[in-house]
C-alpha cells in the first residue's frame, strides 16, 4: 500500500435495489493524473461520493494512512445566490484556516490578492458575493477552497462545469501547475477525451464497470469507446490530440 496513495477492490453502490456500480477496481500512485470517463449515469459522480465515503458501498476503499483530500464537486450544495462573500464561504472549509493560507490558496489559482488603496480593497475579491463571480472566477475560488489544508490529493468533478468554451483550457493548464509545483496526485471526471489524452496519464472508462483502463494514448481506441459509449462513438487521431463525436 506504500506505493499506492489509493486503492480501490470490488467497489459496488446500490441506490433503491439497482446497482449503479458493480464490481469497480483501480489503484492510484502518488503524482498521477488519473482521469474517469464514459456517458452520463455511469457512476462517475456515485464513485467520488463513494471514494469520500459520503455514502453506502461494499467492497474496500483504502487510501494511505494520513492523506489529505481535497475535493471540488460538480455541483456546489449551497447557491451561489446565498449573501455569502468570497471570504466568508472560504472560512466555511475550517473555521481557524488564517488570512495567509486563504491568500495563498487565491494566489495558487491564479487570483491577485494584493491591492494597492482602500478603493481596490472595496472591490478585492474576498469581499465579492459569489453571486458576482463569473462562471471561471466562481470555479477558481472552488479549486482554492480544496487547497486549503495542503491536499495530498485532488478529486475533481467536471472541473470545467459552468465555464465558458474559452475559459475551459485555462482551468485545465491551472491544474497541471498545481499538480506540478505541489507533486499534487488528481482524479478528475471529464467527458472532453482531448482533455484526456493531454492532461492525464492513467484514464478509466466506466459506464457501472471499468470498461477499459491504462494509458489514454493506448486504450483510447475505437473498440473501447464503442463498448463504453455505443457503436456511433468515433475517434479522431491528430499528432497531439484526440476526440469522439
Amino acid at each position: 500500500m506504500s506505493e499506492q496513495i489509493l486503492k480501490v477492490d470490488n467497489l459496488s453502490v446500490e441506490f433503491d435495489g439497482h446497482r449503479v456500480l458493480d464490481g469497480v477496481s483501480f489503484s492510484v500512485k502518488p503524482g498521477e493524473v488519473l482521469a474517469v470517463v464514459g456517458p452520463n449515469g455511469a457512476g462517475k459522480s456515485v464513485m467520488f461520493r463513494a471514494l469520500l465515503g459520503l455514502i453506502p458501498y461494499s467492497g474496500d476503499v483504502d487510501w494511505q494512512p494520513g492523506v489529505n483530500i481535497g475535493y471540488v464537486p460538480q455541483k456546489l450544495a449551497i447557491e451561489r445566490a446565498l449573501p455569502l462573500t468570497v471570504k466568508e464561504f472560504l472560512h466555511f472549509k475550517s473555521g481557524d484556516t488564517d488570512e495567509k493560507e486563504i491568500l495563498q490558496a487565491l494566489e495558487s489559482v491564479g487570483i491577485k490578492t494584493a491591492v494597492s488603496n482602500q478603493s481596490h480593497l472595496e472591490h478585492h475579491i474576498l469581499n465579492r458575493r459569489l453571486s458576482m463571480l463569473s462562471g471561471g472566477e466562481f470555479q477558481r475560488v472552488l479549486i482554492a477552497w480544496s487547497l486549503l489544508g495542503n491536499p495530498d490529493i485532488l478529486l475533481f468533478d467536471e472541473p470545467t462545469a459552468g465555464v465558458d468554451i474559452g475559459g475551459e483550457e485555462t482551468i485545465y493548464n491551472l491544474l497541471r501547475q498545481l499538480h506540478d509545483q505541489r507533486d499534487l496526485t488528481i482524479i478528475l471526471i471529464s467527458h472532453d477525451l482531448n482533455i484526456v489524452y493531454k492532461y492525464a496519464n492513467q484514464v478509466i472508462c466506466l459506464n457501472q464497470k471499468i470498461v477499459c483502463s491504462g494509458v489514454p494514448s493506448q486504450v483510447l481506441n475505437s473498440e473501447s469507446l464503442a463498448a463504453l459509449y455505443g457503436e456511433e462513438a468515433t475517434v479522431y487521431h491528430h499528432p497531439h490530440a484526440m476526440h469522439h463525436e
